[in-house]
């Protein structure tokens, strides 16, 4: 009669074992930490200097470049500017997105093609389409002012006036970022099975909008939690719109924070306040992220 013996795993075995994933690891943590973590930390030192850009003579001044943040009004009201566009740009993104891959996913016919129409804003260039929006939303031959005047309406300098400038910043904003939270939204449709929405029918609920609030929402809320969080993140981050159409104006009611750190570090030269600023928006960013994440994910069941 034979005995089954079991030996113990050789020490040297997995020591190559895990030698060999290291090895493996080794090329994307070097690109990780070239790429990310090393210009992070670099950024991260130069806020605690006076350095300028292609200055020799630069000092350590530890954080006065933060206490200037504080008393900073035009940076201040750059916050302020941001959070407005995001405040506009992500619930109109988020809302046609959600609308818009609704009535796509009722579709049979056609329904690539109406995906790869509403995804064609994300994919282009926001350089060339801003000649597009200059033209559309101009005071005096613009196609959408001389609608509102065929119509009886005083025209409307979307893009000069201080008082229009910044939602029209954000409504083009949310028409950048609705293409690419309607993909997403069709994705967290298409993992809801369909014996769901049998089941549901079978217990009376038969109406569209009584189905979406029951079942569809519920099932969907991972997707909407990923959505918010990255169309945020993106909102956030508003600058080729600011620097294309507006450049901060007029009389700053569109300078956002990115791009007041564009003008600190590459128009005044100002780079280690530059760096300060980066190092807070990369703050408020993660923080914001973290908050939605951990609020949202008491109500979300996966």
């Amino acid at each position: 009669m034979s005995t089954l013996v079991i030996r113990p795993r050789h020490r040297d075995g997995a020591k190559g074992e895990a030698w060999r994933a290291w090895s493996l690891a080794a090329p994307a943590a070097m690109l990780l930490a070239g790429l990310i973590i090393a210009p992070l930390l670099a950024v991260s030192a130069l806020s605690l200097t006076d350095y300028g850009l292609g200055e020799t003579d630069w000092h350590f001044i530890g954080l006065s470049n933060y206490a200037a943040l504080l008393t900073d009004g035009r940076a201040l009201r750059a916050v302020f500017h941001t959070l407005s566009y995001a405040g506009i740009a992500v619930p109109l993104s988020v809302g046609l997105g959600l609308a818009i891959a609704l009535l796509i996913q009722r579709r049979h016919r056609l329904r690539h093609v109406y995906e790869v129409i509403f995804f064609l804003p994300a994919t282009s260039t926001f350089i060339a389409m801003a000649i597009v929006w200059q033209f559309l939303l101009h005071g005096r031959i613009g196609p959408i002012n001389e609608w509102l005047a065929s119509l009886g309406f005083a025209r409307i300098d979307f893009l000069t006036d201080p008082d229009t400038a910044l939602p029209t910043l954000a409504v083009i904003g949310a028409w950048q970022l609705v293409g690419q939270t309607t993909v997403l939204f069709l994705a967290g449709l298409a993992s809801i099975p369909a014996d769901i929405y049998d089941a549901a029918a079978l217990d009376g609920m038969d109406g569209g909008w009584d189905r979406f609030i029951r079942v569809t929402f519920p099932l969907l809320a991972p997707t909407m939690l990923f959505v918010i969080v990255t169309t945020t993140i993106t909102a956030l981050q508003a600058f080729d719109s600011v620097a294309a159409l507006t450049r901060g104006g007029p009389a700053g009611t569109t300078e956002t924070l990115l791009y007041k750190i564009y003008l600190e570090a590459y128009q005044y030269t100002n780079l280690g306040y530059a760096c300060a600023l980066s190092m807070v928006f990369l703050a408020a960013i993660g923080a914001f992220s973290l908050f939605q994440i951990l609020i949202a994910d008491k109500r979300i069941y996966y």
